[in-house]
């Protein structure tokens, strides 16, 4: 048919601020190493809470929301 669009990969929402760490790792594994690459290891005396949002995380911890996203939305288009 010609007014068919094309086949378009899986496209996946974008990481957002509103979503907690739980969401976030369940969204893309490779979440997990964007944390550790801004040294949220959830240490013992540092634990990350997995129902605080993203948004709440970057704020404890001083991190630009923006860089945050900019790393977790980078996994998506990668590959």
């Amino acid at each position: 048919m010609a007014n068919e669009q094309p086949a378009r990969r899986n496209e996946v929402a974008p990481f957002t601020g509103r979503m907690t760490v739980t969401e976030a790792m369940r969204h893309h594994p490779v979440a997990r190493w964007v944390f550790f690459s801004f040294n949220l290891t959830g240490c013992g005396a540092c634990s990350i809470s997995e129902q605080e949002t993203l948004e709440q995380l970057a704020a404890k911890y001083g991190i630009p929301l923006d860089d945050l996203l900019d790393e977790l939305n980078a996994t998506l288009t990668s590959g």
